[in-house]
């Protein structure tokens, strides 16, 4: 995918749905989300974005939110294997997390494979910090640790 200039970040769609489905290819069969799945994500309690190259989706990011509570939580984050390394993981986080913040959460939480280095990584250095590992979290057995920021105060708090 060849890019110019900045992505366009945007709260995804239900037009999104096919181009949401074929970003969750380059994933592990295990680890993909279905046409179903995405159609419920998009339709449920939850804060969508979507990072978009020249009109195609290179990335995108989904928040789940509870009722009656600050947390939100971290449940997808994917960009095309071609953007990867060139920030765009962590402007979709950003993104996310100044939603969840107009939302009136606080913190902000997610689950990464333990094996999964490079996106532990990548949430480290956005500020995430592990507090808890979860044993058999995955389907295969895998733990999970997960990982929690607290965010800062949005614009229309006062200080």
């Amino acid at each position: 995918m060849s890019h110019v200039g900045e992505p366009i970040l945007r709260l995804a769609t239900r037009g999104d749905l096919d181009a949401l489905v074929r970003l969750e290819e380059a994933f592990p069969e295990e680890d993909r989300f279905n046409r179903r799945t995405w159609r419920r994500l998009l339709a449920g309690n939850t804060i969508a974005h979507v990072a978009e190259y020249n009109g195609t989706l290179a990335g995108a990011a989904v928040l789940l939110l509870r009722y009656g509570s600050r947390i939100a939580r971290l449940y997808t984050l994917s960009v095309c294997p071609e953007m990867r390394g060139k920030g765009l993981a962590s402007q979709l986080m950003l993104a996310g997390e100044n939603s969840a913040k107009e939302k009136g959460c606080d913190r902000m939480r997610l689950e990464a494979r333990e094996s999964n280095h490079t996106a532990i990584l990548l949430y480290e250095r956005n500020g995430y910090r592990v507090i808890a590992r979860v044993a058999d979290y995955y389907p295969n057995g895998e733990t999970a640790v997960r990982m929690e920021k607290t965010l800062g105060m949005s614009l229309g708090e006062k200080r």
